[in-house]
Formats: C-alpha cells, sequence, structure tokens
C-alpha cells in the first residue's frame, strides 16, 4: 500500500504532546548531535549522535514507490494477532508513552511503542543523580519513575486506541502477583497492543533475586501472567548471567509469544571528586553503542535454542547494525539510547531497511534473518569466550 511519508505528525490532537517544557524530549547541548566534521572520540550521547545520525535525503517519489513495495511487515505474535508494519521499534524507557515525541516525528511510521516501564503502584524513582553520560552510551538509574497502572490507562490508552502504531506495555513489579494484577487491569484496555515483561526487577519472594537471572522464576512469572492474558507477551532478557540459554528457553516452555533481548548490563560510575559512586543508586543499567556486541551475542545464543521471535535491543544507531542484529536472528529491533540524539532514526531506519531490500533485489527482509547463525547449536559463550589452548 503506498504512503506519503511526512518528517512530522499529523497535526491532529492525539498526537500533539501537552504544551509543557517537561513533556518534550531532552534538549541539553550533550543531546544535539555535534558539529559536521566532529572527530568520532566524543562520549556518551556525543558519540551516539555521531554514529547514528546520518543526515540524508527524503527519498524521491519513484524511490518512495520501489520502497513502499517492498515488504517489512512481521508478526511477532500471530496466533494472537500482533503483526507491525516495520520491524523498527522503539525500546521501553527511551520514548515516553509515545506522546512526548508527537510533535518531532510521526510516530504512526514506527513499527511498534514499547512505553515506559509501568508498576502497579506509582513510583517516585530513585534519587538523583540518576543518569550519567559513558564512553558510547549512558548509564541510568531512573528506577521504574511512573505514576502506576491505573493513572497510565486513565490519561493514555485513549490516545493509543486512536493511533495505528500498536502501543506495547512495559510491565515491571517485585513480585508475580505485582506482574499478574498490573496485567489483569490491562487486559481488555483499548489501545493497548501487548505486554512485554521487565523481569529484572527483585522478587522479594526469593531473598531480592532477579526473576531474570534464575530459570524457575522467570518461568513462573512467564507463565501467571501466561494465565492472566491473552495478549500477545514479550519478555525481556537480562545480559547480567552466565548462560541465557535455559532461561530463554523457560521463559518460551511457559508460554512467551517473542523474547526481547537485552536490558541493560549493570554499571556504576565514580563521582568527579573519586570519593564515592556517582549515581544516586550507586548502580545503573549501561545502554548504547557500548553494549552491542554483548546483546548481539546472547541474541545469537537465543536464536539457537528458541523458535519465539527475537526482537533485538542494544546500541541500534544505524541500518549496519539493523543488518548485524537480523544477522544473529532477531526478527525486529528496539531503538533506545540513540533516539535522544536523533529521534527520527526509528522512522529513517525503515525506510534504510527498505533501500538495502532493493540494492539487494529483495521483495521482502525475510531472507536477511539469521544469515549468521551456524547450522548447528553451539556451545554458550561461557565456554568459549576465553582463550583456551
Amino acid at each position: 500500500m503506498k504512503s506519503t511519508r511526512k518528517s512530522k505528525a499529523p497535526a491532529t490532537p492525539s498526537h500533539r504532546p501537552p504544551a509543557t517544557p517537561s513533556h518534550r524530549p531532552p534538549a541539553t547541548p550533550s543531546h544535539r548531535p555535534p558539529p559536521t566534521g566532529r572527530p568520532r572520540v566524543e562520549s556518551g550521547f556525543a558519540a551516539v549522535a555521531d554514529l547514528g545520525a546520518p543526515f540524508v535525503a527524503r527519498p524521491s517519489l519513484a524511490d518512495r514507490d520501489a520502497l513502499d513495495r517492498v515488504d517489512v511487515s512481521v508478526d511477532i505474535a500471530p496466533q494472537r494477532g500482533l503483526r507491525l508494519a516495520t520491524p523498527i521499534l522503539v525500546a521501553s524507557g527511551t520514548f515516553g508513552y509515545g506522546v512526548e515525541y508527537g510533535e518531532v516525528v510521526d510516530v504512526q511510521l514506527i513499527g511498534a511503542i514499547c512505553c515506559k516501564g509501568t508498576t502497579l503502584r506509582p513510583r517516585a524513582g530513585n534519587r538523583p543523580p540518576r543518569v550519567t553520560e559513558t564512553p558510547g552510551g549512558m548509564l541510568n538509574s531512573i528506577g521504574l519513575q511512573n505514576p502506576g497502572v491505573d493513572a497510565v490507562i486513565d490519561k493514555y490508552s485513549s490516545i493509543w486506541q486512536g493511533w495505528k502504531v500498536p502501543v506495547i506495555v512495559n510491565v515491571a513489579g517485585e513480585s508475580i502477583d505485582d506482574y499478574v494484577e498490573v496485567v489483569r487491569r490491562l487486559d481488555g484496555v483499548p489501545g493497548v497492543a501487548g505486554i512485554e515483561l521487565n523481569i529484572s526487577c527483585p522478587n522479594v519472594g526469593k531473598g531480592g533475586l532477579q526473576f531474570a537471572i534464575d530459570r524457575d522464576a522467570a518461568r513462573a512469572v512467564t507463565a501467571a501472567v501466561r494465565r492472566a492474558t491473552d495478549l500477545p507477551l514479550l519478555v525481556k532478557l537480562s545480559p547480567n548471567v552466565a548462560d541465557v540459554r535455559p532461561i530463554a528457553k523457560a521463559i518460551e516452555e511457559a508460554g512467551a509469544d517473542a523474547i526481547t533481548a537485552i536490558n541493560t548490563l549493570s554499571g556504576l560510575a565514580v563521582s568527579a571528586d573519586r570519593t564515592r559512586a556517582f549515581l544516586g543508586n550507586t548502580y545503573g543499567g549501561l545502554s548504547g553503542p557500548a553494549i552491542k556486541p554483548v546483546a548481539l551475542r546472547i541474541v545469537y545464543e537465543v536464536a539457537q535454542v528458541v523458535s519465539i521471535p527475537i526482537i533485538a535491543i542494544g546500541g541500534v544507531t544505524s541500518i549496519d547494525d539493523v543488518l548485524d542484529f537480523l544477522a544473529c536472528g532477531a526478527v525486529a529491533v528496539q531503538v533506545g539510547t540513540a533516539i535522544f540524539a536523533d529521534p527520527e532514526l526509528p522512522v529513517r531506519l525503515g525506510d534504510e531497511l527498505r533501500a538495502e531490500c532493493v540494492r539487494r533485489g529483495l521483495a521482502s527482509y525475510a531472507p536477511l534473518i539469521g544469515t549468521a547463525l551456524p547450522k548447528h547449536a553451539g556451545a554458550s559463550s561461557a565456554n568459549g569466550a576465553e582463550y583456551r589452548p
């Protein structure tokens, strides 16, 4: 189906964020792309902008017609009706609830929006400072600040219902009961297209152990949520484990429709005077280009042991990153940290994927998936990452 692409969202009320500065994307100097010609020696957001925000001309009408003939749609949960128009999504925590970027980018041209992490009750988040730049990315320790599931439903569901882009609600909790209750309240709500479980939260019933690093806990929370809803269910893996494969397999067996990989890596920054940890909560989650090799490794390993779709996350700043993740077995990608430097990147990557297919003479991007995978499942990287004579 032909479409006319625009760089800004249609001027309808549902696409306009509230006219308050707090609802606009960050506009601090470190979030802005560097001037043309700046060498690639910057850190943090500057590096993300430099590496991932090429300024390209809009396609001509003839090019647009050729691009639109390429099938980049993807079934994330075919038995539950979650089909995306493009395999480029935006990651939880980087795109708010979608409305915040409505005047900057046409959200309708994104494959899906994974909204901010949502909990049963409101959360104020961690004490500041909560964000800092790092070489090739950022550390964040937001602490799941959100108004709670009921407020999210009241404020945003009617807006989401009017969009064609699916909105997948990222859900977090401290116990299985928490996850189940949030999902029950979201079940059947117009505008909610699916659930993404953030299982990298402390399980209060197991002494603070994260669900994501324990196979049995991951299986239990996935199975409980599966029983509570017929919505498409994605489960987000943590990279902070020695071998992620048994956990991914347990999640699949428990009824997940898809896996998203990966969540942030645990990291730390030191204060300028080197007398303490910089972040108010001591530890933060590392994201951005620096984590791409880890994300690639986990997608590569998980793709060899599960049959459900994998959506890759971790350092996507360019079409080459998208192609790398597809080659390692992902069927889609989420763009996260790079959005702060270049909000239009998710839309542009969809066009660049189509252009790559046109260049290769492909009618669909499907042949690009899994090309780097071995014919037979290999050993875990935990047994092969170090040099062994």
